[in-house]
């Protein structure tokens, strides 16, 4: 693949999704990435996207998007029954890829994503964005430095609220649904912290939409009594608060999935004052994310989290998470 002559990765979104307008783009200005064009299967509906959001040019069709000679990498913000045949897609005509998360709604497609993804030595990343975050490094290195005693438990809340019935994540067919659509941050969050393997999953959900569940909770068991207790809904005010409960210590996080300018943490060590730091600088969640995928392509730096490496643990765990919720699980 040649790059443009300054060096800048061309971006080209598969669809119109909200995610697209307030956190992709964003955060590829930021990093500064050019937001080349966006595909849509209706033309129109795509070009009043461009418009409005600042993207040079609009593409009918997918295929289209993955063919244009002029687009260095793909952003797939698609809903999940979508991901598996347009992220293989994007593999097979040799785009870089960033899939939303969760990366498939179902592990069978999971394992079907990222063996394409070996096959074809496309790099490929899930849009889990936060362990790229200086919030997030720094927390690990607290907890790493003994700062609250040895990590225990992961409490922690994804929160939001859907108002309309017509909205894709309360549609069964497009494989929505809160542990999938927001639930799916706690489990990666836990996966970051305590590693991939876990002992058991426990799950219960209140269901709704069209046959999904719009109100979750859960535990993921492991080894030495740590856990992660998650909760996950669409029925409730914004809610991402985390504490992070160790043997001497809390870590109290507002956000740590998308911090904004607001945001903090908080640091609680036996026999010591609280210190609460600032989540964010206010750059754009993506932005670390999107940077690193931009040195990759452009300066062959080393890639790190790709999905290859990280997304068949979060898909395994949501996969025995909904196993456990009645006419809810997953593959």
């Amino acid at each position: 693949m040649e790059i443009n002559a300054d060096r800048h990765v061309r971006w080209g979104i598969l669809g119109t999704a909200n995610i697209a307008r307030a956190q992709f783009l964003p955060g590829l200005r930021a990093a500064g990435g050019i937001p080349a064009a966006v595909a849509g299967r209706e033309a129109a509906r795509a070009e009043k996207f461009a418009r409005d959001n600042g993207v040079q040019r609009a593409v009918a069709g997918y295929q289209s998007l993955l063919e244009d000679p002029g687009i260095d990498a793909i952003y797939i913000p698609l809903p999940n029954a979508l991901h598996a045949e347009w992220t293989i897609r994007a593999l097979e005509a040799g785009k870089p890829a960033l899939c939303e998360k969760p990366l498939c709604g179902t592990l069978p497609d999971t394992e079907r994503v990222l063996a394409a993804a070996e096959r074809t030595g496309t790099l490929l990343w899930e849009a889990f964005v936060f362990p790229f975050h200086p919030q997030m490094r720094a927390v690990e290195e607290l907890i790493a430095g003994g700062a609250i005693g040895e990590l225990m438990e992961i409490k922690s809340n994804f929160h939001f609220t859907v108002r309309s019935p017509a909205n894709i994540r309360l549609s069964r067919e497009l494989q929505g649904g809160a542990l999938l659509d927001v639930g799916c941050y706690p489990v990666r969050l836990a996966q970051e912290l305590f590693g991939p393997a876990y002992d058991d999953a426990w799950a219960r959900a209140t269901m709704g939409g069209d046959g999904v569940d719009v109100d979750t909770w859960g535990v993921l068991g492991y080894s030495g009594g740590r856990r992660l207790m998650l909760s996950a809904g669409m029925n409730r005010s914004y809610d991402t608060f985390t504490s992070l409960e160790g043997t001497s210590g809390q870590i109290r996080i507002t956000n740590p999935f998308h911090p904004g300018p607001s945001d903090t943490y908080q640091v609680t060590a036996a026999g010591a004052e609280p210190r609460t730091l600032p989540a964010t600088t206010g750059e754009p969640s993506f932005t670390r994310a999107i940077a690193h995928i931009n040195a990759v392509i452009s300066e062959n730096v080393t890639p790190r989290m790709l999905a290859t490496e990280t997304s068949l643990a979060t898909a395994r765990a949501l996969n025995d998470l909904a196993g456990q919720i009645p006419l809810a699980k997953a593959g």
